[in-house]
């Protein structure tokens, strides 16, 4: 941020939607895969280039597409999305002079290995549903800021849900009920509570296995144990319940935040004045609709025990 008579300029600049896809293959003759798409995001001292045309202080933003690819080359084993963003958000604050941050997005495609026959393909994938992602931030003193998260999990149960008790007044038509299919497609971010580069753990595909398990404990708090499932009074409350599972499994997250919007499956009724039941129904068929649909979104903290 730099002051300027009177005005003051903040600015960042950088390359965005970078595709890059990386074959590792083992000796065995297994390939592991991933496809990424990476943006990143410089804060540097360039101030010329706004003010007097000067643009020797630039990292071209060519440049930051090249390093993607030239650093996907140089890793030689598989590592996860968040290793990938951290190894260049740490090459241009370390190689730039001018750099003093960079910020690194990656979401990544979900590609998975598939089996024939009930064995694992040792070079075959399909593309599935949920994505990957991760922003990382680092300055120039090694201090980092690192999300994860899973875009457009979507989930659906086809009973124990119900909404009840609400606020009503002359524009409410809602009915209240017990019974209701519940369906929703998860947006979910976490921060990890590492604040340098030389706090994060050393494991290899650590976070990837973090991303992994994060998945599981969130799909097996909205469902509930798979004989008799558990009752969501509420999308608020599912929501809620998911991210304190979330927190009390893994000291190593320090806040989550889900998006869960209320996906509606309307129960079909074909009766009218005249013709009462055209034909019966009894919550088996639904209309599936997308628009309009409710919003629901809370961010869950930890809060740090003051000494």
């Amino acid at each position: 941020m730099a002051e300027l008579s009177g005005l003051k300029l903040e600015q960042r600049h950088g390359k965005s939607r970078v595709r890059v896809a990386r074959v590792w293959k083992s000796h065995n003759g297994k390939h592991h895969f991933t496809e990424w798409s990476v943006n990143i995001s410089l804060l540097s001292d360039c101030l010329p280039a706004y003010v007097a045309g000067d643009n020797s202080d630039i990292v071209a933003t060519d440049t930051m597409k090249n390093t993607v690819y030239a650093k996907a080359k140089e890793c030689s084993e598989q590592l996860s999305a968040e290793d990938f963003a951290i190894i260049l958000a740490k090459h241009f604050t370390s190689f730039y002079q001018q750099v003093t941050a960079a910020i690194v997005n990656i979401v990544e495609k979900p590609w998975e290995r598939v089996s024939i026959k009930g064995q694992q393909h040792e070079h075959g994938f399909k593309l599935g549903s949920e994505k990957h992602t991760t922003e990382v931030m680092v300055d120039k003193s090694g201090t980092l800021r690192m999300t994860s998260g899973i875009e457009g999990l979507s989930v659906l149960k086809t009973t124990k849900s119900g909404f009840e008790g609400f606020i009503r007044d002359k524009y409410t038509m809602l009915p209240e009920t017990q019974e209701r299919m519940m369906a929703t497609e998860v947006t979910a971010s976490w921060r990890y509570s590492f604040e340098s580069l030389s706090s994060l753990p050393l494991k290899p595909l650590y976070f990837t296995e973090r991303y992994m398990d994060v998945k599981e404990v969130l799909l097996n708090t909205f469902f509930g144990p798979s004989k008799g499932g558990v009752y969501s009074p509420s999308v608020q409350a599912t929501l809620y319940e998911m991210a304190k599972a979330v927190l009390g499994r893994f000291p190593d997250i320090s806040f989550i935040q889900l998006k869960m919007p209320n996906l509606h499956f309307l129960p079909v009724n074909l009766s009218s004045k005249d013709n009462p039941v055209i034909v019966k129904f009894d919550n088996d068929v639904y209309l599936p609709t997308d628009e309009p649909h409710g919003t629901i979104q809370a961010t869950l903290n930890r809060i740090r025990s003051k000494m």
